[in-house]
């Protein structure tokens, strides 16, 4: 498996000739984005990313689990606050939870030692 980082860079070159042909539907998710996680409410935006990171795991979305397990390290997150949220995705989704929680795990994990 590439590293969590691996799989950003990928998607990165990509996604940038994507946003040029469709700048409107990235502008418009930005702004989802934004409304859904950017900044607190109710819920704290580490929680939001939680969530997030835990639907990714349900998705099994590599760029996704990458893209949240970054977020939660960022905003804060603790391993084992992560643990727990992958632990209800694997609850929800049953043999694949296992599979795609440990790899969203090792992507925290690699976002919480350090730059990213």
């Amino acid at each position: 498996m590439d590293s969590s980082n691996d799989i950003l860079s990928e998607v990165a070159e990509s996604g940038r000739r994507l946003r040029e042909a469709i700048p409107d539907v990235y502008a418009a998710y930005k702004a989802q984005h934004a409304a859904a996680i950017a900044s607190d409410g109710t819920l704290p935006t580490k929680f939001r990313e939680l969530i997030a990171l835990a639907i990714a795991v349900s998705k099994q979305c590599d760029g996704c689990i990458a893209a949240h397990a970054r977020g939660a390290a960022q905003r804060g997150a603790t391993a084992q606050e992560v643990a727990e949220a992958i632990g209800v995705a694997i609850l929800m989704n049953g043999g694949p939870g296992t599979v795609w929680g440990p790899r969203a795990f090792a992507a925290f994990e690699e976002f919480a030692e350090g730059p990213g």
